[in-house]
């Protein structure tokens, strides 16, 4: 087994929040993974991170601590769930920061690296299970924008108002009736090669600091939905294939796990600064 059914005190780094979906069980579902005491991936969800009181709510690369119990109903062995409500259990501890700290971040985020999409496959499907990872591309070949529905479905917007999620995480509250998050009306992917790879692969994007970035160049651009596509393509292909030094967090879909050739999304994009090669001529 990956790890213990139930895991107290559990301290995790933090490195992945994809951006919000309804849910038809959940009222919400963000998907929050990071590394268990900075060495294994685990998967801690559901998480109303919008929903959070100001003072839990935790950034990307923190270090946060709680009482966890293994999600049952995911037979993925890194999907957790908080085990008394996340309104009192979480702490959130110190942060590692970028000014001086990318490598601090690597020295957690680079124990394990794939380099081979298809062998992170095969053990997808093999008895381990495996679900998180990390993938390094050998090439990035483009940056793929397409548009997607403009609203959440209805039956998601119903469920949005029946206060479910609240029943579920936080204790002695009463229901409350929320607004979904803004639907992204575009589809963002990375095409990309690895090892061995004699095509390239197109991998969606589901991290939410991605979403952000769109909204925030939407305003940018007073309402001009084609000139902040342009800015978050500088961005995530300009700017990032020619400057950083990039990786994929990347997880699998629960439902498509074993019935998609390729189960996995993007979750999270990684891209310290690339190390400067000093001639010695």
């Amino acid at each position: 087994m990956y790890l213990p059914t139930e895991i107290g005190k559990a301290r995790v780094l933090i490195t992945v929040k994809t951006y919000p979906l309804p849910s038809g069980k959940y009222d919400e579902l963000v998907c929050t993974a990071g590394l268990l005491n900075g060495r294994q991936w685990i998967r801690i969800y559901p998480v109303p991170y919008r929903f959070l009181s100001e003072k839990i709510k935790y950034p990307k690369y923190s270090w946060i601590e709680l009482d966890l119990v293994r999600n049952t109903k995911d037979f993925r062995p890194e999907s957790y769930r908080p085990l008394n409500g996340i309104d009192e259990d979480i702490r959130v501890l110190d942060k590692i920061g970028t000014a001086k700290h990318w490598a601090d971040r690597k020295d957690y985020v680079l124990k394990e690296i794939f380099t081979s999409m298809q062998e992170l496959i095969s053990i997808a499907k093999s008895p381990q299970k495996k679900s998180l990872a990390t993938i390094k591309p050998t090439e990035i070949v483009d940056f793929i924008i397409e548009d997607d529905d403009r609203q959440w479905k209805d039956k998601w917007l119903a469920q949005s108002k029946q206060g479910v999620f609240d029943e579920i995480l936080y204790r002695d509250r009463q229901p409350k009736i929320r607004s979904p998050l803004w639907k992204l009306p575009y589809k963002y992917s990375y095409q990309f090669l690895t090892e061995k790879d004699s095509k390239p692969r197109k991998l969606l994007i589901a991290d939410w600091e991605l979403g952000a970035l769109f909204w925030n160049c939407l305003k940018k651009t007073e309402g001009d939905e084609k000139a902040a596509n342009k800015l978050v393509r500088q961005v995530y292909f300009d700017k990032f294939v020619e400057t950083k030094d990039l990786y994929f967090f990347v997880g699998t879909n629960k439902r498509n796990h074993y019935r998609s050739p390729n189960p996995f999304i993007i979750i999270g994009v990684f891209y310290p600064p690339k190390t400067r090669q000093i001639s010695l001529f």
